[in-house]
């Protein structure tokens, strides 16, 4: 796990961004790999290292914004680098202001990186099935619209995230969905009794689509399913493991 390992977007082509996995960092044991997760149960000082090995992996020199992430469909625009200690509650960020990489930690939840390069604005979401459901994609659009962009011009990519086969929920949570548009139906398919599958990548497509986004590009990495290149929560919950690690998801304005 020498090399940063960074997956990219076509749609997001001459933007500063990046997906990375877990390859790359200084963590050890359950959390071994590039884990970024200051809430983890990990070493610090490592976790720390592995910030600023990403950040310097995708915009060497900018300042990393993060924020303290809770399922919510809530956003903040950021204009000037933020203490680590004092990063707000919310689920994604907006900015129009060049060497600030933005970025968003993901263990199974989709990262949505959002990118107007012609209004100079960039966004980054947190879309776990609460925040996707509550509309945390709408709202960064929104916030990325009060900066100048134009939802037309706004090109998405999703990255590694849980896929449909490794996703199971009960009917209840599939009702929820359909009960907020019977189309949602879609985004589920059969299971053992009493269950369903998930496409939580589909339906966060869905809802940029809605939205207006030009163009949305999902990656379809499944982060369940990949040990040795993703941190993944449901799978480490699968084998009784005392921890997981979070990576990061990237995207900036150059100076």
């Amino acid at each position: 796990m020498n090399d940063v390992n960074i997956y990219r977007a076509a749609t997001l082509d001459g933007v500063a961004h990046g997906f990375l996995g877990r390859c790359g960092g200084v963590s050890m044991g359950v959390h071994a790999g590039l884990n970024v997760g200051v809430g983890s149960e990990d070493d610090p000082d490592a976790v720390l290292e592995n910030r600023r090995r990403a950040t310097e992996a995708v915009l060497p020199g900018a300042s990393l914004v993060t924020v303290f992430q809770v399922h919510s469909p809530d956003v903040v625009r950021v204009d000037a680098p933020i203490a680590l200690a004092d990063r707000p509650s919310a689920d994604a960020i907006v900015t129009n202001r060049p060497g600030l990489l933005l970025g968003i930690l993901t263990a199974d939840c989709a990262p949505v990186l959002l990118a107007d390069v012609q209004a100079g604005v960039v966004g980054a979401a947190h879309a776990g099935w609460k925040g996707a459901f509550a509309g945390v994609t709408d709202r960064t659009i929104e916030a990325m619209v009060a900066l100048g962009a134009e939802p037309g011009r706004i090109v998405a990519a999703i990255g590694p995230c849980i896929a449909r086969a490794s996703y199971e929920v009960d009917d209840g949570f599939a009702r929820r969905f359909e009960e907020q548009d019977p189309s949602h139906e879609r985004f589920f398919s059969p299971g053992r009794t009493g269950h369903v599958q998930f496409d939580l990548e589909g339906y966060v497509t869905h809802r940029l689509a809605v939205a207006g986004v030009s163009r949305v590009e999902a990656m379809g990495i499944d982060t369940y399913g990949d040990a040795e290149s993703f941190y993944s929560f449901r799978r480490a919950t699968h084998r009784g493991e005392p921890g997981y690690g979070r990576q990061i998801s990237l995207i900036g304005l150059r100076g």
